[in-house]
């Protein structure tokens, strides 16, 4: 995962609310294998008739190209729990998502992969999204180690995240990951735990000689 703490870019407005998951990654995609990539699927339905681009969806004009922000309508991502829609997200280079509110299953998934979904009051939404439309090539700066949003009108939002996984963004890694960052200290519990309790410690054996 990529580390995540200052990114600067323009910001896609995707003024759709209750944008779910099989919007977002179609089923008949959820087969491809995580290393196949999902890039190609993000928004499959909604970017391509018969084959060719939309010219009129936002992540298909020319003056949002490469953009690594989104700020979307209320309930961004409900529906399935397809982890699949935040591959897709992190394939395209999407590293934040600006929303009043998340889908629950899909909020949890973004942090486990390095995607930042930022939930922001709805007039403020609706103000960046406004912006966006109207002069697309503004930048908007996210300040994860601040937790502030600094726009392109130069007012500046505050955001909210839970600690440890604001450090695991930073850091670019998984729960997992993380985990094994302890693993020194992981072992000394456990010696420590069998020297207290050595009777159980006797019994594990025991039953893994079996």
């Amino acid at each position: 995962m990529k580390p995540f703490n200052i990114v600067r870019s323009r910001v896609v407005p995707l003024d759709i609310s209750n944008c779910d998951t099989d919007q977002i990654v179609p089923g008949r995609f959820l087969s491809r294998t995580r290393s196949a990539g999902f890039s190609e699927q993000l928004f499959h339905d909604l970017r391509y008739e018969s084959g060719r681009k939309r010219p009129e969806f936002p992540m298909n004009r020319p003056e949002f190209s490469g953009a690594e922000l989104i700020v979307a309508g209320a309930n961004f991502a409900c529906g399935s729990s397809r982890e699949s829609a935040v591959w897709a997200l992190v394939d395209s280079g999407i590293r934040a998502v600006l929303a009043p509110s998340f889908g629950d299953i899909f909020f949890g998934n973004a942090f486990k992969n390095g995607l930042l979904p930022v939930q922001l009051p709805a007039v403020e939404v609706e103000r960046i999204m406004h912006a966006a439309q109207a002069h697309p090539e503004q930048e908007l700066e996210i300040d994860l180690p601040n937790q502030d949003i600094r726009c392109g009108d130069g007012s500046t939002l505050r955001f909210d995240i839970d600690a440890l996984r604001k450090q695991m963004l930073r850091q670019g890694v998984d729960e997992i990951t993380f985990t094994l960052t302890h693993e020194c200290e992981l072992a000394a519990f456990e010696r420590g735990y069998d020297a207290r309790q050595p009777w159980l410690a006797a019994a594990t054996r025991a039953v893994a000689a079996r």
